[in-house]
């Protein structure tokens, strides 16, 4: 699709300001020349702010750029989390979310998924020198604090798997680490991009994984619902990049390589 410009330009907006509904959002991307992606910024390997620099870098980072450069516009990048990240999409805060968005039923009620390009297993982490959990089964066991960050796939799975331990839902400022190395929890789930985090970075941190597939969940990029065609175009973007080689070079870049899905 060519940039409006112009009198075009003038015509479209006129049109829009007299209409009871927002024009389509590729339209109003390449209006504005710019692409509005949502991002958690403290997500390792996908979406990750420098605290110092203030650069970002990951895997989406580096797709939502390429997916910009697609459309001929340029990415801004908006700040969200898996809590407020329907209520962003919903409020045309921005036009698409790329950051390992889980699919989840929950989430399709109100969202729509590309095609997936990532997929993660459930995992746990707790400390190498913790005497309480040694391995998978001690997870749920009478006095074992389990936690989970809020609003992601871990919390509600874990509601639904945990019989006698206690979950623990972790909401910023708050995170999963310093609960942990404060000893106010036993282990917390996560995936595998926030795993190599803590294994990258952390030498107390021991990761503990299901013996068999515990909890599989694709990935995707998420829009709001009632723009069909818009869909289509992030749909056809993870086509492209899974044939070309562009998501597999990107997650090689970030230690994802494990996890992708090229079809």
């Amino acid at each position: 699709m060519k940039r409006l410009a112009g009198a075009g330009l003038l015509l479209w907006a006129a049109t829009w300001a007299g209409a009871a509904a927002p024009p389509p959002v590729a339209q109003r991307v390449q209006a504005s020349g710019e692409l509005r992606v949502c991002i958690w910024p403290d997500y390792y390997g996908v979406s990750l702010r420098n605290p110092r620099t203030g650069q970002l870098s990951g895997i989406d980072i580096d797709l939502s750029a390429a997916f910009a450069a697609d459309l001929h516009v340029t990415p801004r990048y908006v700040d969200s989390s898996f809590t407020g990240v329907v209520d962003d999409l919903l409020q045309d805060r921005c036009d698409v979310a790329m950051f390992a968005l889980g699919v989840t039923k929950q989430r399709e009620r109100q969202l729509r998924f590309s095609r997936p390009y990532l997929e993660s297993d459930i995992y746990a982490v707790t400390t190498h020198s913790s005497r309480v959990v040694q391995r998978w089964q001690d997870l749920d066991r009478p006095g074992v604090r389990v936690a989970v960050q809020a609003g992601t796939v871990m919390e509600s799975v874990m509601a639904g798997a945990l019989k006698q331990a206690t979950l623990v839902v972790v909401r910023p400022p708050d995170t999963r680490e310093r609960e942990l190395e404060a000893g106010r929890i036993d282990a917390f789930m996560t995936d595998y991009p926030y795993s190599r985090r803590l294994l990258d970075n952390a030498d107390w941190a021991r990761l503990v994984a299901p013996p068999a597939p515990f909890y599989v969940t694709p990935y995707a990029y998420a829009v709001k619902a009632g723009d069909a065609a818009w869909l289509t175009s992030v749909d056809e973007f993870v086509t492209r990049i899974q044939r070309d080689g562009r998501l597999q070079a990107a997650a090689k870049r970030h230690g994802l390589s494990a996890i992708v899905r090229t079809h």
